[in-house]
């Protein structure tokens, strides 16, 4: 089967790795993919070069971009696509409008979190009209899939809930030797306890309500310490809101990261202090690690994150109770440790990307759904 996929860029998030890793796994499978990226290649591109899997990029600019069009056009045809699966929704009604008329047999749509279903907004009517020519629509968890229905997104005959996956056996679990490292690395004394987030820096993640928690826990906790794993453009806000709290030694801003696995193996508790989110890469990732996780109550969080069985889940924007919360794990080795093994176990069973991977190839070969 002929493979495009069509994204904004694969610059490093969680989108872009679930389409990475996928990509990956069907070229293993026989298939033959490309990605075609809309505006620049992104910081991902490399890790499908060295597969032989070609990424080309558009190179598109603000607006209605013909030459870019032109250029997916070219692309879609010469790689005589029989399944165009695009990512979210800018992605989608260019990926539709570059492919008419190329008799291209399914299109399908990936929906990665759960913002944008403002009816009315201009990317979602266009949206909107683009799926009359759209065969199928993934959404990443059953809470997107409930959001779309509810603001009248899409058709529900076209809705599939397809939840993100990753490879569970390149996760190494967290370890006294790997914090061992990172304190090393970070220049702290071994008693200091670790905990961590991984995310952009932006409003979504709302890392400031993570950092004025951890004022609470380093007021009770002295020996612990904050690591922001990303970069974004809230950088610079979020470095004076923990000089502000009177944390500056105590946040550690890496930075965009390309070894965010052996950071994660490091942590005593990884939190995700998210307002908005779809199926969480990032919480994925921790589970995989065996972390106890402390999560924000919004999109698919809670259903990665089982209350008391893998994790604790909270309100958004309350930073008394991420505070609780991390105070309890950390206060509580062994009992954090418990959900931490629960969080593994619950990704080998039903986490993988290859279960990820059937359920997409099951959306390609399906019927297309009546009008």
């Amino acid at each position: 089967m002929n493979i495009t996929h069509v994204v904004e860029n694969l610059n490093r998030g969680g989108l872009e790795r679930v389409v990475v890793d996928l990509i990956k796994l069907q070229q293993q499978q026989g298939h033959r993919c490309q990605v075609v990226c809309l505006f620049e290649r992104g910081t991902l591109a490399h890790e499908l070069d060295a597969a032989g899997i070609p990424v080309h990029a558009c190179g598109k600019r603000k607006g209605l971009d013909f030459g870019a069009l032109a250029r997916a056009r070219r692309l879609i045809r010469e790689h005589r696509t029989d399944v165009l699966h695009s990512h979210n929704a800018a992605a989608h009604y260019l990926a539709v409008l570059a492919s008419l008329g190329l008799g291209v047999g399914k299109l399908v749509n990936t929906r990665h979190g759960m913002g944008g279903m403002q009816r009315w907004k201009r990317a979602e009517m266009l949206y909107r009209a683009s799926l009359a020519r759209t065969d199928a629509v993934a959404m990443v968890c059953e809470a997107a899939c409930n959001g779309a229905i509810e603001h009248r997104l899409v058709p529900r005959r076209k809705l599939r809930v397809v939840p993100n996956g990753l490879r569970v056996q390149e996760f190494a679990v967290a370890s006294p030797a790997a914090r061992e490292r990172l304190h090393q690395m970070l220049g702290l004394p071994p008693q200091t306890r670790l905990v961590g987030t991984v995310g952009r820096l932006n409003w979504a993640k709302d890392q400031a309500s993570l950092i004025r928690a951890f004022r609470r826990v380093r007021e009770q906790l002295p020996d612990s310490a904050l690591l922001l794993i990303g970069d974004g453009g809230l950088r610079a806000e979020l470095e004076a809101c923990a000089r502000a709290e009177g944390l500056a030694g105590a946040v550690h801003f890496l930075g965009d990261r390309s070894d965010v696995r052996e950071l994660l193996q490091g942590l005593d508790v990884f939190v995700l202090s998210s307002v908005s989110e779809g199926y969480s890469m990032a919480l994925l990732e921790a589970s995989a690690t065996a972390l106890p996780i402390v999560a924000t109550d919004v999109g698919g969080n809670r259903e990665i994150v089982q209350h008391g069985v893998t994790g604790a889940v909270v309100p958004a924007r309350d930073a008394e109770a991420l505070a609780q919360a991390t105070l309890g794990l950390l206060r509580n080795p062994e009992h954090a440790a418990r959900l931490g093994a629960a969080a593994r176990a619950m990704m080998e069973a039903s986490g993988s990307l290859e279960a990820m991977a059937l359920r997409y190839a099951a959306l390609y070969e399906s019927r297309r759904p009546a009008a």
